[in-house]
Formats: C-alpha cells, structure tokens, sequence
C-alpha cells in the first residue's frame, strides 16, 4: 500500500471515535461474548476495487485478533456478486468495525472506477487524467490514492506542494505577469509554476511570464485547440472545468497534455460492497 500508515490510522482512529463513542449498545446488548464468525465481503455492483489494506487496518484497530483475507487484488476489476475478501473473528468485534470499513472501500472504489472509466474514454489519446483538491476533508490521502489505482495520476495535494496562480491571485496582484514574477521570486529554484487561463490573452501574457504549466479553465474545444496551437511545446498544458464524460474525448482530441476533474472526488458514487455473516 502505498500510503502512509500512521495517517491512515490517524484518519481510521478519528473516525472510530466518532461512531462507536461510549460504545456499541447493539452489540453490547444482543451478540454473546465469544461468538467467533467468518464473514464475507461483497460486491453488490460491478467496479474497480480499492482500499482494501485500509479496511483491513480498520479491523486490525478494533481487534488484532480479526483475520482479513483479501480474495481479489488491489485495482481488480469485479463483476456484482464478486467475493472481495473473507473476515473472521470475534462477531462483535466485526460488527463493530464492518460500517467504517465498508464505507471507506466503498467511497475508494467509487472514486477508483469513475477514474478507470474517465480513463477508458481517452485511452487512444496521450493524455493524463489527473485530480484536484476537490476532496473530502480528511480523507484527502485515501481518496487521491483511490485515483491511482484507478489508472490516474494526482494534482498537487495541498496548497504547500506546487505553485498554482489561479482568478484570485491574479485579481489580488494585477496581472498574470506579476503574480509570476512575484512567485519566482519567491519560491525555490526546483517548483514548477502553473498559471490558470480563461482566454487566448491570458495564455500569451501566460507565456511571455515564463509559466510551466498553463490551464485552459473554461475554455471551448475551438478555443482550447487555439490555445494549444499557440503554447506547443513551452509549456505543460492542462485542461480543466466543464469537461464530462460526453466532451472529454474532444478535450483530449486538441492535445492538451493533462485533464483534470474535480468531478473524480467531488461528486462520486460510493460501489455498492456488503459484508455478510
């Protein structure tokens, strides 16, 4: 897994405090002490599986003791009714940590099979599909994981790791001209500076700034294929806002290097996964 462990126990840790609190009276009250189970873990929905190291340590938290074996590999493509992974343990123990585990390999593998398909739909174009800060709080790491293992690639993943000039650096400052100047001056010799563009005006005042990346945010096809023609080769050029499944193959027709969608995080349907005794 490639994920830091002691933040995603941090993330798991958070979490169980806030649903088990006092403690679970359901299953303090009905399941006897001692009770030992095998359950099973279910796609109801046909997907890209992720997260399941991450719902295994949520197990591990609750109870060292529980057994998880996963039954598909990280990134499997599943059809419904596909077994994912078997648990064994106390019963209690299982019941206790079965909704934060299913919720976050759920919300993971949504975010991993909108990535896969997004993916597939440009498959013939040399184009990266990429995400954006448009992340649930907190679980940032996990969901931007989840975009890898669909086939993606990540955005910067916070305000402290890129330089990106977007509408409001550019309002606060005057030009797009200084805020890049301001920025070289500013950070080390290393980071790369992304500037976002709403027209063909931006993007040469982009251009004679010295920019590394430029986004076309907003822009049209025909205005995009413009936009492209007059960066060529001087800088990573990244597509942005408004791009959906019906015109992101006319996105990636004009050349541009990179698309990113908030869409990936933002607004995801969660995969369909039970856990069965």
């Amino acid at each position: 897994m490639s994920l830091n462990r002691d933040r995603v126990l941090e993330i798991i840790d958070n979490a169980l405090r806030e649903d088990i609190g006092t403690g679970d009276i359901s299953t303090e009250a009905v399941v006897g002490a001692g009770e030992q189970v095998t359950a099973t873990i279910l796609a109801k929905d046909k997907g890209v599986i992720a997260g399941l190291e991450v719902a295994a340590l949520v197990f591990e938290r609750v109870d060292e003791m529980i057994k998880f074996k996963p039954l598909v590999e990280e990134g499997a493509q599943v059809e419904y009714g596909t077994e994912i992974a078997k648990v064994s343990g106390l019963s209690s123990s299982i019941l206790i940590a079965e909704r934060l585990a299913l919720n976050l390999l759920q919300r993971m593998s949504g975010i991993a099979t909108k990535t896969n398909y997004y993916k597939s739909l440009v498959a013939d174009y040399n184009v990266r599909i990429v995400d954006t800060r448009k992340t649930t709080p907190n679980l940032r790491i996990l969901e931007k994981y989840a975009v890898r293992v669909g086939g993606g690639a990540n955005h910067r993943f916070g305000l402290y790791d890129a330089v990106m000039i977007k509408d409001n650096h550019i309002l606060a400052v005057g030009s797009i001209s200084k805020a890049v100047k301001q920025a070289r001056k500013n950070i080390p010799h290393t980071m790369k500076i992304e500037v976002e563009t709403e027209n063909l005006i931006d993007v040469k005042e982009a251009l004679e700034a010295g920019a590394d990346i430029i986004m076309l945010d907003n822009m049209d096809v025909k205005m995009m294929r413009e936009a492209v023609e007059l960066i060529g080769e001087q800088a990573i050029i990244e597509a942005s806002g408004g791009i959906t499944a019906e015109n992101i193959v006319e996105v990636a027709k004009t050349g541009v290097d990179v698309i990113s969608l908030g869409t990936l995080t933002h607004s995801i349907k969660s995969l369909d996964i039970s856990l069965n005794f």
